[in-house]
Parts: C-alpha cells; sequence; structure tokens
C-alpha cells in the first residue's frame, strides 16, 4: 500500500519513516510533484492537520496523512501551542527557543506537554490519532539532537533535555510516535 505524508519538514519525514512498516511505500509531497506550501490556518492542531490532508487530497491521492504538532505550556495558557512553528514570528528553531526561555524567566511552574495529531484520509474517511509527551521547560537549551524545542523540553522521568537524549530514547517517547503507532494498528486492522 502507498501513502503520502503531506509535508514538506524533512525532519518530520526522515521520523517518521523510520517508524514505518516495511510493507506501507511512504511517499512524501516532492515524491507526488507538489510543491506548494499550506498555510496552516486553523486554530487547532486537528484542524490544520486536517487542512494538509485536504489540499493534498485534491491532487487525486486516495491514501494520505498529515500531522500538526506544538509544545503547549501550562504557566503560558498553553502557548506556543498551535502556534510553536512560528511563534517567534519565525520558522526558526533557536529564535523560537529564545523567545519561550524569555518568557519563561520568572515562572517556577513549568510543566509543559508537547502533543501531535495525526489526520489519515483512508478509504474515504478521516481519522485522528493523538500522542502526547508530558515534561517541563528547562532553564537553557541544552543538546543538539532532534530539533525545534527539544533542546529546552525535558520529558517527566529524566533529567535530560529531548535534545541531549539519544535518538533511539526519543523515538521511544515522543508524542508522534505514540500517535503514529495507533495510525499504523488502526491501517493493519483495517486493509
Amino acid at each position: 500500500m502507498k501513502l503520502v505524508f503531506a509535508t514538506h519538514n524533512q525532519n518530520k519525514l526522515t521520523e517518521v519513516a523510520k517508524m514505518f512498516p516495511n510493507h506501507i511505500a511512504l511517499l512524501s509531497l516532492s515524491q507526488i510533484d507538489f510543491n506548494k506550501d499550506i498555510p496552516e490556518t486553523e486554530l487547532t492542531l486537528r484542524g490544520n492537520a486536517q487542512l494538509k490532508v485536504d489540499a493534498i487530497r485534491e491532487t487525486g491521492v486516495l491514501n494520505c496523512f498529515s500531522d500538526d504538532s506544538g509544545l503547549f505550556v501550562n504557566a503560558l495558557n498553553g502557548e506556543p501551542g498551535v502556534f510553536s512553528a512560528r511563534y517567534s514570528g519565525k520558522r526558526h528553531s533557536d529564535t523560537n527557543n529564545e523567545l519561550l526561555l524569555h518568557n519563561m524567566q520568572d515562572i517556577k511552574s513549568r510543566s509543559a506537554y508537547y502533543k501531535s495529531v495525526f489526520c489519515l484520509f483512508f478509504k474515504g474517511q478521516h481519522y485522528f490519532f493523538e500522542g502526547r509527551l508530558n515534561g517541563k521547560i528547562a532553564h537553557e537549551a541544552k543538546g543538539s539532537n532532534g530539533f525545534g524545542y527539544d533542546p529546552i523540553f525535558i520529558p517527566d522521568g529524566y533529567t535530560s533535555t529531548l535534545g541531549e537524549l539519544s535518538e533511539v530514547i526519543k523515538l521511544k517517547l515522543s508524542h508522534r510516535t505514540k500517535a503514529l503507532n495507533k495510525m499504523i494498528e488502526f491501517i493493519a486492522l483495517n486493509s
């Protein structure tokens, strides 16, 4: 079976491809010659994930999926949330991390969570799968593994940031892994 992953984000594509079973061919947007940028205009992760899937479906693709993920900081009323990728107004990890650390400067309660929502369009219907990773915001960036907010996010049960943890541990803990595993199990049961 072939599935199109509706993303231009190479980091996400690489991460997801490692988790996908071999009997499902994962195609990127470039492999189907879809080079448009899909604006994320919805106010929820679920809405943005579906928006991306529906844009790909317009090209005639039958089975496709997308995700939207975000970092939610409880003390900041859920910020950066759905705007995580462009929190500072730019799609740049270092700038977003700097702004978040600045906004957390005097805050003692640093609990936060990563959340990922996958939207799968499969056999003519939309399906949604969620994953979550609880943790807290560090006081400074540490580590160069991963991407995005990983250098400032410490998962529950650990003292190191995701940026300091090995790729194997990070994939095991990942909010994206949790949502993706639910989706893969669903596909296996319904193929």
